[in-house]
């Protein structure tokens, strides 16, 4: 399976996206080319080879008429000019919506007038792009739009983005998409995302890191601070990874065909990039939680409705296991397997529903079957087919509750229920 493995250990941001997955194509210089043909007014992107701690990448540039955006992180112990501007282009956090705070609070910087949402899309739209790319675009930017809206506490089309910044946003998000059309990977895993600490200046002052529109859009996926002061993480950059990643975590065994470098402005101790890796895998892997308790004083019903309620939650799998406890009694070995964001909610319920004072945790690595589902039209109505493969094997089968609806349905059997697949 042509797998395209993300690694975030310094964050990642569009800018830094865009010039690792450019650093992945056969000819970066005609793709850059195309790019420029797409129909951003006023913007140019270029690319040019950078390096940060002996490490050789590649710098994504996106000026707008000329002038390029650039963040300012906040560090109460250094006056401001001892740092370098810019992780990335930053435009996020010149984000502006209508409030009766005043003046100053709407001030745009450098003068430059500000773009709704709907406008963003509509240009989105007059954009010479593949209608794959296309579609990204527009639903990563609706990522954005939404949890900016979110953070300011207004509706999506009251959110103001300052012009520079939008149309730098455009450019990253529109220069990202195309070249995940170009590459078509079959599923994308992402590292835990690194955010950095701290504070980082916008125009309303200053706000921490993560961004709150960062902070927003990265909910549910595994992050970590480190221990890199500044914003790692930015709200374009956390937008692009929710869209594409497949699932987050390690990565797999995989044989590298390229693997692509792109830089960030800043420096810091660490090499400052975003790192991917294209090539093939037999199967996915990923890690899973297992929870386990041991319970002698509940009732069959009672242990039914707890393994329902963690079924019901997302659990991967709920299952029991007879046991011989203390005093020579008979018990019950409860186990639920979950994903490790789960692992909050899970414990929950296991506290709620169950007499357990404990719960055992073990984190496992697992290597499965990379699974897929297609829809098949036969006589009877549509039915779901499942389909796992890797490792040399490939397996189909179709799913139950499709078969069993056509079962009642027409009073038959399940394996009639099947025939009609034939």
């Amino acid at each position: 399976m042509r797998t395209l493995y993300i690694e975030c250990n310094m964050g990642a941001a569009g800018d830094m996206l865009a010039a690792a997955l450019l650093e992945l194509v056969p000819d970066k210089a005609a793709v850059l080319e195309k790019l420029n043909q797409i129909g951003i007014p006023g913007v140019q992107m270029t690319a040019e080879p950078a390096e940060k701690r002996g490490v050789v990448g590649t710098h994504f540039r996106v000026t707008v008429n000329g002038e390029e955006e650039h963040s300012h992180d906040h560090h109460d112990h250094t006056p401001p000019h001892d740092h370098p501007h810019g992780h990335d282009h930053d435009h996020e956090h010149h984000h502006h919506h209508h409030d009766d705070r005043g003046a100053e609070y709407n001030q745009p910087s450098h003068s430059h007038t500000h773009q709704a949402p709907g406008e963003i899309m509509r240009l989105l739209e007059s954009l010479s792009l593949a209608p794959a790319a296309l579609h990204d675009a527009q639903e990563v930017y609706r990522l954005l739009a939404e949890a900016e809206a979110g953070v300011h506490g207004v509706p999506v089309d009251q959110v103001h983005f300052h012009e520079v910044g939008a149309l730098d946003a455009v450019a990253d998000i529109a220069a990202v998409c195309c070249l995940m059309d170009i590459l078509q990977p079959e599923q994308v895993i992402v590292s835990p995302v690194t955010t950095g600490y701290g504070m980082v200046r916008c125009a309303h002052g200053l706000i921490p890191v993560p961004a709150p529109a960062a902070a927003k859009l990265l909910e549910g996926i595994p992050v970590i601070s480190g221990s890199q002061e500044g914003e790692l993480c930015t709200p374009t950059g956390a937008a692009l990874l929710r869209y594409y990643a497949d699932s987050f975590g390690r990565m797999p065994v995989m044989r590298t065909e390229k693997i692509g470098y792109g830089m960030g402005m800043k420096d810091f101790p660490a090499a400052n990039c975003v790192r991917v890796f294209l090539g093939e895998t037999d199967g996915e892997g990923d890690t899973i939680l297992e929870l386990q308790c041991n319970l002698d004083d509940m009732t069959p019903e009672a242990l039914g409705f707890a393994q329902e309620r963690l079924m019901a939650a997302g659990a991967l799998d709920v299952y029991t296991t007879g046991i011989g406890m203390k005093k020579n009694r008979p018990g019950t070995l409860l186990t639920c397997l979950c994903r490790p964001e789960q692992r909050e909610t899970m414990l929950q319920l296991l506290f709620r529903h169950t007499t357990t004072l404990g719960v055992r945790e073990h984190r496992w690595g697992r290597t499965v079957l990379a699974r897929k589902e297609r829809m098949e039209e036969t006589a009877a109505g549509p039915v779901r087919i499942k389909t796992a493969e890797g490792w040399g094997v490939r397996r189909e089968k179709p799913e139950y509750e499709d078969l069993a609806a056509i079962a009642r349905e027409k009073n038959i059997s399940l394996t009639e229920a099947a025939d009609y697949l034939k």
